[in-house]
């Protein structure tokens, strides 16, 4: 897994993001103090279940020969009480039959980001010079 690193960008709140030689920002809508020049970090944790989901069941479905066209992933976001509610839709395209939508969805709940987010997190924070 490669790294990602943060660090300032412009306007008060961005941050510019490197993914190996990726590079990309993070900002806070503007409402919120932010540039608006990017996603917000919570909007990229969504992003990440969404794009993980959706990956997920593309490879299962062309591993398994099941005629899913596209998924159509949509993530939300909210926290209620210090609790962070995903609401996470899935629109399935393609001439599937109930049993495999019923598949598909089960698929949707092994995707690794959702496994990381449903399950125990720990953090490991350090100083480094």
């Amino acid at each position: 897994m490669r790294k990602v690193v943060s660090q300032f960008g412009e306007g008060p709140l961005q941050q510019k993001l490197t993914t190996g030689d990726l590079h990309y920002v993070s900002d806070a809508e503007v409402s919120k103090g932010g540039g608006g020049t990017g996603p917000s970090p919570h909007e990229y944790l969504g992003a990440a279940l969404a794009a993980c989901t959706s990956m997920t069941l593309k490879m299962y479905s062309e591993r398994k020969s099941i005629p899913l066209q596209n998924a159509i992933v949509t993530v939300d976001i909210e926290r209620h009480d210090d609790v962070e509610i995903f609401t996470r839709d899935i629109q399935l395209l393609g001439d599937l039959d109930d049993e495999q939508r019923a598949r598909m969805l089960d698929i949707a709940q092994r995707c690794p980001i959702h496994k990381a987010l449903a399950g125990e997190i720990q953090i490991k924070t350090q100083l480094v010079n």
